[in-house]
């Protein structure tokens, strides 16, 4: 069974910076749109960050700026850069496939472990 596999965060002042890799190994990897997502504990999981599969990208309005995603087709990963990281940036972070519409496909995948970020003083 594929699993993703999320790596990278950790415990960061106010300011610093992470990046976050997570590798989806499935044939259609190329061909898939993805994102990056968080949970806060009590609320929904959202998506922070989206990528198409030819690389354009989106962002929600509270990350604008500060992360950045990008993907390496070759090594079916994605990264989520994150700058300037603020303590409402606290959660566990995710990624997996997303449903963005044609010419991406999208397949379901279940949800990996997710990597923790706590931003703190």
């Amino acid at each position: 069974q594929v699993q993703i596999e999320e790596s990278g965060g950790g415990s960061v002042q106010p300011g610093e910076s992470l990046r976050l890799s997570c590798r989806l190994p499935l044939r259609l990897f190329s061909i898939l749109s993805m994102a990056w997502y968080r949970q806060e504990p009590g609320k929904e999981r959202e998506a922070v960050a989206t990528i198409t599969s030819d690389s354009k990208t989106n962002y929600t309005d509270s990350v604008k700026g500060r992360f950045t995603i990008s993907r390496h087709n070759a090594e079916n990963a994605v990264y989520l850069a994150m700058d300037n990281l603020k303590p409402e940036d606290t959660a566990v972070y995710y990624c997996n496939t997303i449903k963005l519409g044609p010419p991406d496909y999208y397949v379901y995948q279940a949800w990996g472990q997710g990597t923790q970020v706590t931003v703190s003083p």
